[in-house]
């Protein structure tokens, strides 16, 4: 049950913030700005120093929350993954598929997101009991090629992750993702401390999300 109140709150909101960061301060200023303009979906990548500490701080912070979601993003191996849900990660996001994480996840009932290209890669990731495929690198495709993979793989929900602006989130979405993953267009003004520009551009994307789905 917990596995599947994960997946609807990601999939509810329709975007995921991809956090990377040169300081763990830094990290929680970003997750904080984010959940302030409304994406609730927190990825924070252990190229992170300290990723499982912002996860264990961030999952207290957010605790009494019904809709913030805090997970690990660039885990490579269950071991990375295993040490996530122990700091209190709830979903663990991944820039390639691995076996041995997803049956690691799998086992404590924690969504693994892997990162796939192709529709071998996916079809791997779906038999393995994965609920949602990070296609990634998103911009080495587009938008277009998500109908491309629904023709055959009508099944797949597809989150992109990198490649996804404000200009084309809309058309991700229309395309059939069940949410999308924002890192660098998203964080960028952090590195002027510029938190409240994170605000902004948060609600910016959740809007345009929504009347995607609305359209």
């Amino acid at each position: 049950m917990k596995k599947l109140q994960t997946l609807n709150k990601l999939t509810q909101c329709g975007v995921v913030a991809v956090v990377r960061a040169d300081s763990k301060e830094e990290a929680a200023k970003i997750s904080e700005a984010c959940v302030k303009g409304g994406i609730y979906g927190i990825e924070v990548t252990f190229t992170v120093d300290g990723a499982d500490e912002v996860i264990k701080e961030l999952t207290q912070q957010y605790k009494d929350s019904n809709e913030v979601v805090i997970g690990a993003g660039t885990v490579l191996d269950a071991t990375t993954a295993r040490i996530a849900i122990l700091a209190g990660a709830q979903y663990v996001v991944s820039p390639c598929f691995d076996e041995e994480t997803a049956k690691l996840c799998n086992r404590y009932q924690i969504p693994y997101l892997p990162g796939c290209m192709t529709i071998t890669e996916m079809t791997r990731a779906l038999e393995a009991g994965v609920d949602i495929v990070k296609l990634f690198p998103g911009n080495a495709f587009g938008p277009d090629f998500i109908k491309a993979v629904k023709g055959p793989l009508p099944q797949v929900n597809i989150m992109p992750t990198g490649g996804v602006s404000l200009e084309n989130v809309d058309q991700w979405i229309k395309n059939g993702c069940v949410a999308v993953g924002v890192g660098g267009n998203l964080v960028a003004p952090a590195k002027t401390g510029e938190f409240d520009k994170i605000t902004e551009l948060a609600q910016a994307y959740v809007e345009k999300v929504q009347a995607a789905r609305e359209a």
